[in-house]
């Protein structure tokens, strides 16, 4: 039977996310029209307001004029204060051809002396002459003015003027001002919105184009993305894109080696644990059977050594984008690193000491990854040194001494390499450059400075020398 296959959970289409979030071209023309146009429209209204005022005044000024023509035609006659003109002359006076103009000349008792009788509006306050007021006439709203005059010596009587006039040319000139002020700023915010969509669309048209690509790629190409420099944000944005292909393309190929170590290294191991219980279970002497055991765990202690080397340097290949520093005191670190391989330098006949550690020495590194250059170190020289061991501090620098054979140059810097063998008839081992590799990625990590050199009178000294960047300020 084949096994059930889970359900997936159904993707989203393009169509319905393009639903909810808005394109970036709309919502950058709405930032900007929006602002736009309430700006326009505010300033519209103060330009129509300040417009208006200056209309009203002016019509103002008109009907003022035609109360004081009326007004320079007022005199003493024989029944009294009189108009001298006639209907004819003052229908001439006040012509408008759209609006209605209305007067009425009265004593200041209410008197009517010509005119409209019916003709009224507030009257001037002290010490002004004439007053403009809004007022209802026979269901119409009119624009009004009453100038009072005070007794002339021709009169022996005061007497006031009222002039009024329906608002249509008033309102006709303000829906005039409004329109051909408006409309040119309408046309032209239209143009304007026009030119910013062609305008952001050409300019975001190479994100787009990243889109595509990005969208179209493989998973398995991790190259750099051509983007068009046409802005700086791009730019940013491609260097960013760019920046995080190239931290995937380094996490997969530091992946992808580690599955290789692991294939690599521990065939042989596995295969001699195999091939020696094999023989084992194929003998019958008790003896035999302790002899194969004893191999099987020591082939076993191999490539567990070997697994945790493998591990180490894996971890390292992360820690390169995500490195904490603090500072490490290189005197007391040390120490405790040499006590921790006292025992097994004991066993294998080695004399493991230290010198330099009385001062204290302290560097902004990370501790696990010094900690991991001394055990990788001391390890080796365990391994394939001589008979003497020393760690020595000299100021920022570290490092390890041995008695041994030593290595040549020419293999030197082979042997920091991942799976470098030691010279030919050296007895190096499996992990040997594993180990130094290991060091090498560790130091390379801290900004440190890793040397080969040698020893007095045989040997070889790794040192291990942090900068001026990592000292503690």
């Amino acid at each position: 039977m084949s096994e059930a296959v889970p359900p997936v959970a159904p993707v989203a289409p393009a169509a319905s996310v393009a639903r909810v979030a808005p394109s970036l071209t709309r919502r950058v023309l709405r930032n900007v029209l929006v602002p736009l146009a309430l700006t326009w429209m505010a300033g519209a209204v103060i330009a129509l307001v300040i417009a208006n005022y200056f209309s009203e005044q002016a019509f103002d000024r008109g009907m003022l004029d035609d109360a004081y023509a009326l007004s320079a035609n007022v005199q003493a006659g024989e029944r009294g204060i009189e108009l001298l003109l006639t209907p004819r002359e003052v229908a001439t006076v006040l012509f408008d051809q759209i609006d209605k103009v209305y007067f009425s000349v009265q004593r200041l008792d209410g008197t009517i002396i010509s005119g409209n009788k019916e003709l009224k509006a507030p009257l001037p306050g002290e010490g002004s002459r004439y007053r403009f007021s809004d007022i209802d006439y026979q269901g119409q709203v009119l624009r009004a003015v009453v100038l009072d005059h005070d007794a002339e010596p021709d009169l022996h009587m005061p007497y006031r003027v009222i002039v009024a006039q329906t608002t249509l040319s008033r309102a006709a000139l303000v829906q005039r001002l409004l329109f051909y002020a408006m409309a040119p700023q309408v046309l032209l915010l239209a143009l304007l919105a026009v030119w910013l969509w062609h305008g952001i669309r050409r300019d975001l048209r190479p994100l787009g184009e990243l889109q595509r690509a990005l969208d179209t790629r493989d998973v398995r190409d991790l190259s750099p993305v051509a983007v068009a420099q046409t802005s700086k944000e791009l730019q940013r944005l491609g260097d960013a894109v760019n920046a995080l292909f190239d931290r995937l393309r380094y996490s997969v190929r530091a992946q992808r080696e580690f599955v290789g170590n692991v294939a690599h290294e521990l065939r042989t191991p596995l295969a001699g644990i195999r091939a020696l219980a094999e023989y084992g279970l194929a003998q019958h002497d008790t003896e035999v059977w302790r002899e194969q055991l004893t191999r099987v765990s020591e082939r076993q202690a191999r490539a567990s050594h070997l697994i945790d080397q493998l591990l180490a340097l894996a971890l390292a290949d992360e820690a390169r984008t995500d490195l904490q520093r603090t500072p490490v005191a290189l005197d007391a670190l040390a120490e405790q690193t040499v006590l921790r391989h006292l025992a097994r330098a004991d066993a294998r006949g080695v004399d493991l000491g230290a010198r330099g550690l009385d001062d204290s020495v302290t560097v902004l590194a990370n501790e696990a990854l010094v900690e991991g250059i001394l055990d990788n170190l001391i390890d080796n020289a365990l391994r394939y040194g001589g008979h003497t061991i020393t760690v020595e501090l000299a100021g920022r620098t570290l490092s390890v001494i041995d008695d041994g054979p030593g290595i040549p140059l020419e293999a030197q810097r082979d042997l920091m390499q991942r799976w470098a063998q030691g010279p030919a008839g050296q007895k190096m081992g499996q992990g040997a450059g594993l180990g130094l590799s290991i060091v090498a990625r560790y130091a390379e990590l801290l900004g440190a400075e890793l040397r080969l050199d040698a020893a007095e009178p045989t040997g070889l000294r790794v040192s291990v020398s942090f900068g001026d960047d990592a000292q503690v300020p």
